[in-house]
């Protein structure tokens, strides 16, 4: 029996997990933009200068070694379905048996005006280090002028992503740039918005109240019930016309699917790609969507949410059902296992919530240390991560306060 030519667009969780599972009994062909994958779940540290930025980076080539999967850089500007093809931005015309559409997501406005003109993004390497700049840009500002001028900083979000660039923004101030100038740390001012009546709304109520507890405690303002009706470039715009001061505005407020899948012909629904309850596409049973990009739906026919398990367990799923196919089988039902949320706020804190069980402190925030490093991709990833993460943790410092987002 032949070996199915599998193409996977993406090398994110999802793709890269389904490269890995599928190349045993597929040839199979990766492409992606760039020629690493980002550990997006870190990202933001990048961007508070608690990490440096290539240990949340990885070599898609070092995490195929052995494998024998094929992989293209490049970005995908056509599917020709009758012939399955793809076609490349660089020109290049693979050939598939199976295409899977693991493309990630972008960030999404909501239809906000200014977001993307004037706030500043979360979704690659590129932008936490415009970030840092930028923070640290202006905390250089503030130490060279002689008024007592402040700086405010908005977080809009208050998902686990806006909840920890927010703590960590704060304790960025509190310790490193304190101890560099006190009189100027003292002037800048975090503040975190959330649209909804709490933050952290997936998480259990009483682990919501704890965690605005503790930003507060680290001298956040945290916003909640508070739209966002328009960002400029020096404030915000609420929902009742009222304004806020806000230089630098970080938007966290949410993620939608990757623009590119518009290029594929394929069915889209809220900017997600429809699929059965297999993960196949709608009318297109050799194309699979997963991750970001997939709008698979739970029994009541709610999206599953766009974070790194979903992508992980769906990636393992299609490489078995690719494989089930391949042996006269048929695919079946996708059924998303919730291993759990949680999300940090800062030293010593953190919130971990699983099914009914709810974990917060000390205790949740050594968990969610553990389990970060064991997905971090590569050794020395992980060897640079913990590092940084003890030099952090014993000095109060963070050595990373580098501007270098131009010449």
């Amino acid at each position: 029996m032949s070996r199915p030519r599998v193409v996977i667009l993406g090398a994110g969780f999802g793709g890269l997990t389904a490269a890995k599972s599928l190349h045993k009994y597929a040839d199979v062909m990766l492409v992606d933009r760039h020629n690493f994958q980002t550990f997006l779940p870190l990202l933001y540290q990048v961007s508070t200068a608690g990490l440096a930025a290539d240990h949340v980076a990885y070599p898609i080539r070092g995490a195929l070694r052995g494998t024998g999967v094929k992989f293209s850089m490049g970005s995908p500007v056509s599917v020709d379905h009758e012939n399955q093809s793809v076609t490349l931005d660089s020109g290049q015309v693979i050939e598939f048996d199976h295409l899977i559409v693991a493309l990630g997501s972008a960030t999404a406005d909501f239809g906000v005006a200014g977001v993307a003109e004037n706030t500043l993004g979360m979704k690659s390497v590129h932008e936490a280090l415009t970030i840092r700049a930028t923070v640290m840009r202006e905390f250089e500002r503030l130490c060279r002028v002689a008024d007592e001028s402040t700086c405010e900083l908005t977080v809009v979000g208050g998902g686990p992503t806006g909840v920890e660039m927010a703590g960590a923004i704060a304790e960025l101030i509190r310790g490193p740039l304190k101890n560099d100038e006190p009189r100027v740390a003292a002037r800048m001012h975090v503040r975190l918005i959330e649209a909804g009546p709490r933050i952290l709304p997936s998480f259990d109520p009483r682990l919501s109240a704890r965690t605005k507890l503790d930003l507060e405690k680290l001298g956040v303002e945290v916003l909640v019930d508070t739209a966002v009706k328009e960002v400029t470039s020096s404030e915000i715009v609420l929902g009742d016309d009222t304004t806020i001061a806000s230089p630098i505005t970080i938007w966290a407020a949410g993620v939608k699917g990757a623009p590119v899948i518009h290029n594929l012909n394929l069915p889209i629904e809220r900017e997600r790609i429809v699929v059965d309850s297999t993960l196949q596409v709608a009318g297109h049973p050799n194309v699979w969507a997963i991750g970001d990009v997939g709008g698979a739906v739970d029994d009541e026919g709610r999206m599953y949410p766009m974070v790194a398990p979903v992508a992980l367990q769906q990636g393992k799923w299609v490489a078995k059902q690719i494989k089930s196919i391949g042996s006269g089988g048929l695919a079946q039902k996708f059924v998303y296992r919730d291993k759990g949320s949680m999300a940090t706020i800062g030293r010593h804190k953190a919130v971990v919530q699983v099914k009914n069980f709810r974990l917060s402190g000390p205790l949740a925030w050594l968990a969610w240390l553990w389990l970060h490093i064991f997905y971090l991709l590569g050794g020395r990833n992980k060897i640079g991560t913990m590092a940084d993460w003890t030099w952090n943790y014993l000095t109060f410092d963070r050595a990373n306060r580098h501007i270098i987002d131009e010449l």
